[in-house]
């Protein structure tokens, strides 16, 4: 019996990556300069988690921006948008357009190819969910561009974002829904999450049964500088409406709940027939390194409510989504990644027993 296990994403960027970035917007070097550091570290990445065992690999998103923002570079943008608030106290904001038509700028195939391109074993590709860019819309609108057609264009986007990665061979495209949880502490009575589940819908029902196989959505209280932006709103009242996403695999944090057994329960009640739900066992904002027997119970204790043919295991998020985001060490991080591997694989050899 084998359980299937995979990262979810961000890997905290080397030092020579960080100095690059730094060194770039300041105009100390040149772009090709960068373009380097940034495939060394993903080829260090990627050598990495295949030495740990991993059967299944990302770039660790050493070239993006952010796991947010990668599509956007380049467009005409306002600082006016969207604030997230952390519990910490910390921020981040998003833009705002500021003119249409909106077009993705960079695709995530881009990523994916040249992570295949140093891999040895699948490559799953994680794009930006729909919802989290119909944030960029400006209240007040945009003169000749409605939000209407602006929706339009998004998903038209989205689509082919994901397309076009899952006709790469990706493993899987992985769509990160983080503002799923939020929606629920920036609006409590549940209207903005209808109207992401619809959104992102919109875009998940244009592909076939085989191919929503290879996709999945991805849902955290967000993590960044060791801090989040809704772990203390109720799960209960997202996982109902996230398990309706038309996908075939859903990546859900667990580590990091107070209850898990209540959670497990949700997830058990509500579990699309086809699809697969990957648990996390492994908490990336917690200094602590997890051990194999810990991991190993966590997915022992999920087959109590879940059948162990439709589980696997995860992070609960990547480890730096954002690219300043340096709370985490790669050593930590790579260890836990060990911990998630070794401890799933204690978990599926007693079940086999």
């Amino acid at each position: 019996m084998s359980i299937p296990t995979e990262p979810i994403g961000s890997i905290p960027r080397p030092p020579e990556l960080l100095a690059a970035m730094v060194a770039y917007e300041a105009g100390e070097i040149a772009i090709a300069e960068l373009v380097a550091a940034q495939d060394r570290a993903v080829h260090d990445t990627i050598v990495r988690l295949e030495a740990l065992g991993s059967p299944v690999v990302t770039d660790g998103e050493q070239s993006k921006p952010s796991f947010a923002t990668y599509p956007i570079a380049g467009l005409s943008l306002a600082p006016e948008g969207v604030v997230i608030p952390f519990a910490d106290g910390h921020q981040r904001q998003l833009p705002v357009l500021t003119g249409g038509p909106f077009r993705y700028q960079v695709s995530a195939e881009d990523y994916l190819r040249i992570a295949q391109g140093h891999a040895s074993v699948p490559v799953k590709q994680a794009v930006i969910a729909p919802s989290a860019l119909s944030l960029l819309y400006p209240p007040g609108g945009i003169d000749g561009y409605s939000r209407e057609a602006f929706l339009d264009d998004l998903i038209d986007e989205a689509d082919a974002d994901i397309r076009r990665c899952l006709d790469a061979g990706a493993h899987v495209v992985q769509l990160d829904f983080t503002e799923g949880r939020l929606s629920l502490k920036l609006d409590p009575s549940g209207g903005v999450l209808d109207d992401f589940i619809a959104l992102n819908n919109r875009v998940l029902e244009r592909f076939t049964e085989a191919e929503r196989a290879r996709i999945g959505v991805h849902t955290c209280p967000g993590g960044d500088h060791d801090s989040t932006h809704s772990l203390d709103i109720d799960y209960t009242g997202l996982l109902p409406k996230l398990l309706q996403l038309k996908a075939g695999n859903f990546y859900i944090q667990l580590a990091s709940e107070a209850d898990p057994d209540k959670v497990l329960a949700v997830i058990a009640e509500h579990l699309p027939p086809d699809a697969r739900v990957f648990v996390g066992v492994i908490d990336p904002i917690d200094p602590v390194i997890e051990t194999p027997e810990q991991v190993r119970d966590r997915v022992l204790n999920a087959t109590r409510h879940l059948p162990v043919e439709r589980l696997g295991t995860c992070d609960d998020c990547g480890f730096s989504p954002f690219a300043d985001d340096t709370s985490t060490s790669q050593e930590t991080a790579f260890a836990k990644i060990a911990a998630r591997i070794e401890g799933t694989a204690l978990a599926a050899a007693e079940l086999g027993a």
